[in-house]
């Protein structure tokens, strides 16, 4: 008996076990792109508020009680914060948050009239207080992350563009409830509107560093056409108009940060002394025909950090006719007590006087704090313990801020 000759396959066809081979091959192809898709979607819906509720968080800790009395004083404020960097992060404005800082809802809770807004456009790996490159940026991989425009990957004038768009858009989808100011009269009309018992917030642009200009003056007037009217000149590293007090040069204003300087009171911009170097704050208040201020850090007396003011540098922002915004955060003030943020305050108020003293947060600016904008009022509730009249409790919780952008923003 002969065994049977083995089968052959018709012309054209596949033999049976490299068809499975083949089937095989694209049923794991197909399932690794899946996988690469779920692992995107994944990435780019979760990673950004992973990444911000590790970095904006509200710590545990002793706070002062409220009382009744407190908080109806606090209830009767026109309150004025003068930095937050809420903008950097993916999420709505309008909606309350579980993470981070200051949205909408919890401005509203904590009685706030308006809020500076920054736009923090780059930021050096490996951040710290002491000495930094301009060669490297964190916030590229989060504009990417966090499924941006395109044009914001690469151009820093750009984020702020971006950052600029996204308040004018909770604005618009605010009914009313959100308002952005650019002028003194915006801002008086806000203030008579709340006095009314009308229930709407002040927004107002600013910048975290001039690093958006890209060197190039006339980008100054594009962002204040955006809408900016605040800007301090540095950030963590030296640019091309000043030297910062976290980077490695620490020089002063440049000839282009002489001329956007003069440039931003000519427009009505607040200029903002945080974070440049000493020489550059030194020139800033030698320069200056208007009042200036310190947005949001802390005072070298209280807490020996070298992002902090000096006495020197507290008097020439008085001499202004500026303020001093005292941050809530350890790198400000040392600790993140309402007794430690009061501490600044009170020696700004016995070197300077009570006129030169304001809030400045730096929520949502990578920072821990120990309470929220909807908990504001334990910053009231300190300030009365310490024995600060209404009156000047008043001042420092948004009266002094609010003279400074009535005195230097543009009228109507």
């Amino acid at each position: 008996m002969t065994s049977p000759e083995p089968s052959t396959p018709a012309p054209g066809t596949t033999p049976a076990p490299a068809r499975r081979r083949v089937v095989t091959l694209r049923r794991a192809l197909v399932a690794g792109v899946v996988l690469v898709l779920v692992a995107a979607v994944a990435f780019f819906a979760f990673a950004p508020g992973i990444v911000e509720k590790g970095m904006n968080e509200v710590v545990a800790g002793s706070l002062p009680d409220v009382t009744d009395e407190t908080q109806t004083l606090h209830d009767s404020l026109t309150i004025l914060d003068m930095h937050s960097d809420t903008l950097l992060w993916k999420r709505d404005l309008l909606d309350r948050s579980d993470r981070g800082h200051v949205d909408l809802p919890r401005l509203q809770d904590g009685n706030v009239a308006l809020q500076v807004f920054s736009s923090v456009s780059k930021s050096p790996k490996g951040q710290n207080f002491d000495s930094n490159s301009a060669d490297s940026d964190n916030i590229t991989l989060l504009t990417f992350a966090q499924l941006q425009p395109p044009r914001t990957w690469r151009s820093i004038f750009e984020r702020s563009m971006y950052h600029a768009e996204k308040l004018r858009d909770a604005e618009e989808r605010s009914d009313g409830a959100l308002r952005l100011v650019r002028t003194s009269d915006d801002l008086t009309s806000l203030l008579a509107d709340r006095a009314t018992g009308e229930n709407v917030t002040g927004a107002l642009l600013s910048l975290e560093g001039l690093q958006p200009l890209e060197g190039d003056a006339d980008n100054l007037q594009r962002l204040y056409d955006a809408g900016y009217r605040m800007a301090g000149f540095t950030h963590f590293f030296d640019n091309e108009v000043a030297g910062s007090m976290h980077g490695e040069e620490k020089d002063g204003l440049t000839d282009l940060g002489r001329e956007v300087f003069d440039e931003m009171e000519r427009l009505g911009m607040i200029v903002d002394v945080a974070h440049a170097s000493h020489p550059a704050v030194a020139e800033m208040l030698e320069r200056a025909t208007k009042p200036v201020v310190s947005s949001h850090g802390g005072v070298q007396a209280t807490c020996e950090v070298n992002r902090n003011l000096t006495d020197d540098e507290i008097r020439g922002v008085a001499a202004t006719g500026g303020v001093v915004g005292i941050g809530y955060f350890d790198g400000a003030v040392c600790d993140t007590s309402a007794e430690a943020v009061v501490d600044a305050m009170v020696h700004v108020r016995d070197l300077v006087g009570i006129d030169h003293v304001g809030l400045g947060s730096d929520y949502d600016g990578s920072v821990a704090v120990r309470w929220d904008t909807s908990e504001l009022a334990v910053v009231t509730q300190e300030l009365v313990d310490r024995g600060f009249s209404e009156a000047d409790v008043a001042k420092v919780m948004g009266g002094n801020v609010g003279r400074v952008m009535t005195a230097v923003l543009p009228k109507g």
